[in-house]
Parts: structure tokens; C-alpha cells; sequence
């Protein structure tokens, strides 16, 4: 079986694969933050032949009111076992090979790359360019909607240790200044300008911004491996990546920066779910603007 390349794989590579009956597991991700019903209504229209779909809000989150009343973000990490439950209804199990793709530069898709990741499931890759790169590879698309083949009866996928490292509020907050805090966002929305999503303006002090556009270029595929470290190494300032933490308003975006490090062999960094719409939902914690 040929081994699945990972954190990316490219449209060639993964029409070979597949041409070759590699067994691999595709999940679409496409998704708007404005229209929640886009991404799948795109799906359905044409998807890669074969691929699952999930969604951002009903299967890569968790809207439950939580139990102590306490505000997560708006699109907080789903319990383990909850998403152990989602991927064992796709027939998702330990050693299958996994690319998941969206139609928005990867951002979904790296959400859910992190979640499996974090899972612990080692062999999952993001389709390089998503759909648009699929097509233009040659690839078609097909309007069937499979149906999940579970490898038992509600099997769910096993919950292990997370894989990922993620940090809460109030130890991030203990930690600012000497933990190098990377925020995914829009430049105008870091800055305080503009607010289109969250009730306050700003960022988290001390946080430096890389939006995750730029980790793209303009066909909307991912730099380079050997750019993207020449881009994120001045902004580490000699930290090891484990002392980076990545953010954006709601967990979601932080992720490709978060992907485009371990593309760039910077493995390792933190994920802060809650990000900004959790930091700013608490008047007592300081902002800053500009």
C-alpha cells in the first residue's frame, strides 16, 4: 500500500493513489461562515468521487451549552468522544489513510486535519488547492452521496492521548509574554479596525500577526515547504515550535498556520481553541489595538 504523504498531498498524487486502489478515505470540508448551509449544498452538487462530508458547526464543534456556563469560543473543540463517534461512523479506524479537502484554500480542511491529528490518527493529509487543484489535475466530480461504511456497528474511533497540544484561556493568560502567540487573522480585524464577526475589536496583547492567506499563493495552493519556514522562523525569533501558540477568532484558521508550520518541518506548536471570540467575551482581560 502506497504510504500517504502528510501534512499535504498534492492532486496528482492523490489521483495516482487512487488510480493505483489505495485505500483512502476522502472528507470535504467546504464550509462559510455566513451562509452555513454553503459548503454543503456545494458538496452535493459535485464532490470528489467517494467523499464524505462534514460540517464546521454540527461535526468539527460543539454547540452544547457547557455545563459551567462558560463561554468557549464560537466554534469550540467537540468532546473526544464525540468526534471518536463521528469518525467511526465514516469507518474511520486507526490505520486508515485520510485526505480531506475544502473549497476555501484549505482553511476547513485544516481544522479537521488538526481534530484527526489530534485524535492521535498519524496518516491524514489536506488535498493541496482542494477542489479547484483537483480539477485542474484532471479529476471529476460526482453528486453521489456515499454511504459510511463503519468497520463495525457503532464503532466509534478510539480516544488515546490528544496528539496536538492545546491551551486554555486562563493558562495562556499566565503565560503571555513568553510563549510567542501567532494570530491567524485578517490584518484590519488584528488591528482593531474592523470587527465583523466578535462584539469587540483587537487582539490579545502581545500577539503578532500572520494571516493564514499568506500562507497560500495565488492558484490558493500552500507555499513551498522551504518558504514557508524562511516566513514563519523570523516570527519565532529562535523559539522551538513548541512554544508557539496559533489562534484566530474561533480556533478554525489558526490551524493552517498551524499546517503550514509542520509543512514547513516546524512541528509541534499549540493550538488555543477558544482564540479571540473567548479572549475578548471577558471584559477583564486586556486587548490591544493597533
Amino acid at each position: 500500500m502506497t504510504a500517504l504523504p502528510t501534512p499535504l498531498i498534492t492532486a496528482e498524487a492523490l489521483r495516482r493513489r487512487l488510480a493505483e486502489a489505495s485505500p483512502t478515505l476522502l472528507i470535504e470540508t467546504s464550509f462559510d461562515l455566513t451562509d452555513a448551509a454553503a459548503g454543503e449544498r456545494s458538496y452535493r452538487t459535485g464532490h470528489l468521487p467517494g467523499a464524505h462530508y462534514l460540517h464546521l458547526d454540527r461535526d468539527l464543534a460543539d454547540h452544547a451549552p457547557p455545563a459551567d456556563g462558560r463561554f468557549r469560543g464560537r466554534h469550540p473543540l467537540p468532546p473526544r468522544a464525540a468526534f471518536a463517534a463521528t469518525l467511526g461512523r465514516l469507518g474511520v479506524t486507526p490505520g486508515s489513510a485520510v485526505v480531506i479537502y475544502d473549497r476555501q484554500g484549505g482553511v476547513y480542511a485544516a481544522r479537521a486535519w488538526w481534530m484527526l491529528r489530534w485524535m492521535g490518527h498519524r496518516e491524514v493529509a489536506v488535498l493541496d488547492g482542494g477542489v479547484a487543484a483537483w480539477q485542474a489535475a484532471g479529476g471529476a466530480l460526482d453528486d453521489a452521496v456515499p454511504v459510511a461504511a463503519p468497520a463495525a456497528p457503532a464503532t466509534p474511533y478510539p480516544v488515546n492521548e490528544p496528539g496536538m497540544p492545546t491551551i486554555e484561556v486562563a493558562p495562556l493568560g499566565a503565560a503571555l509574554g513568553r510563549v510567542r502567540l501567532l494570530d491567524a487573522r485578517a490584518p484590519e480585524r488584528f488591528r482593531g479596525e474592523v470587527e465583523p464577526l466578535d462584539p469587540v475589536a483587537g487582539h490579545i496583547p502581545g500577539a503578532l500577526n500572520r494571516p493564514f492567506k499568506d500562507n497560500l499563493d495565488p492558484q490558493g495552493r500552500f507555499l513551498a515547504p522551504a518558504a514557508l519556514r524562511a516566513a514563519f522562523e523570523p516570527l519565532l525569533a529562535g523559539r522551538p515550535a513548541g512554544e508557539v501558540v496559533h489562534q484566530c477568532g474561533s480556533g478554525v484558521t489558526a490551524c493552517h498556520n498551524l499546517l503550514a508550520m509542520e509543512a514547513a518541518g516546524l512541528a509541534g506548536s499549540v493550538l488555543y481553541p477558544g482564540s479571540w471570540s473567548e479572549w475578548c467575551a471577558d471584559p477583564a482581560r486586556p486587548i490591544a489595538r493597533g
